[in-house]
């Protein structure tokens, strides 16, 4: 059985661009999975501390017969080839691969939450999953353009993707 998963892909460092270029070749290319949608990317000010660069971020949409914990360890192991570096909350990464959603399951475990932790307030999360997917229904019942409309969109800007903005990758 799979499910549809969907995956936050964020970077600041390195080529941001190209290193989210190259996870999502390597997540089209994780066992029992298939990448089959990628929003477009979007730039804004970082997270947190502020004395760091402009982050980039996407959304992927996966079909997987990985269980929840096996693709987490999947995702840090695609981290881990890009160097990341654990340093401190919300700073500078190479590369941040995030379970955003995973089917219509709630996860409540001490390595991983879903949905993400923060998700309906982080717009460089709902505006890519709108790409993709615009009538989604969260696990909650909620409504993704109802909690569109209750994010501030400022201070993001969308990229020219070409044809690859809402497409498989």
């Amino acid at each position: 059985m799979t499910e549809v998963v969907y995956i936050g892909l964020g970077s600041n460092l390195d080529a941001p661009l190209k290193q989210l270029q190259r996870a999502v070749t390597e997540l089209g290319e994780l066992p029992k999975t298939r990448l089959t949608r990628l929003s477009c990317w979007y730039r804004s000010a970082p997270m947190g501390p502020q004395d760091q660069p402009d982050y980039y971020n996407g959304v992927a949409q996966l079909q997987t017969a990985l269980p929840p914990l096996d693709l987490l360890r999947q995702l840090q192991a695609i981290e881990q080839q890009h160097q990341r570096i654990r340093g401190r909350h919300w700073g500078p990464r190479t590369l941040d691969l995030d379970i955003l959603l995973y089917g219509d399951q709630f996860i409540d475990l001490p390595n991983l939450q879903v949905p993400h932790p923060g998700l309906y307030q982080r717009n460089f999360v709902l505006l890519p999953l709108a790409d993709i997917t615009p009538t989604l229904e969260f696990p909650d019942g909620s409504q993704l353009a109802i909690r569109l409309e209750n994010c501030p969109s400022e201070g993001i800007v969308r990229l020219s993707s070409g044809d690859l903005c809402g497409t498989t990758g």
